[in-house]
């Protein structure tokens, strides 16, 4: 029985089946195969980026030495950060245990002292702003 024409190889016309792309068809499936590893790897390591450095949305913020901040605290202070801070303030008073007792008590509120041993309460709102029942300074 003869052997219909299509299923005779084209290079030695032995009777096999012919893909229609002659030889180095297994090399273009190979570099196909390759590419899209490529790819998925370059897009595993843009997702790994973006997640180790992540972008911020807004400006960044500087404030100054000792903090801001307004009636509600908002300075840049952390808590444990409050004692060294008015120890450094109180330091040269001769009413050092009153001045610690309320600039602890006004740090612990707006999370922020102001720099220097005296005034530069404008540096720290909430700081200036706090008063007695009186209408005297709370912190000094």
């Amino acid at each position: 029985m003869p052997v219909p024409p299509k299923y005779l190889s084209p290079s030695t016309g032995s009777p096999r089946l012919w893909s229609g792309s002659g030889t180095g068809g297994g090399q273009q499936g190979r570099a196909m195969a390759a590419s899209k590893v490529v790819s998925i790897l370059v897009l595993a390591f843009l997702l790994l980026a973006a997640v180790a450095f992540p972008v911020s949305a807004g400006p960044r913020q500087q404030g100054k030495k000792g903090g801001g901040g307004g009636n509600s605290g908002g300075g840049n202070l952390k808590p444990w950060e409050c004692s060294p801070k008015c120890a450094s303030r109180c330091s040269q008073t001769q009413y050092a245990k009153a001045c610690l007792t309320f600039c602890n008590k006004c740090c612990a509120k707006c999370l922020c002292v102001p720099p220097g041993f005296y005034g530069n309460k404008g540096a720290c709102p909430c700081y200036n702003n706090w008063k007695t029942k009186e209408g005297g300074p709370k912190c000094p």
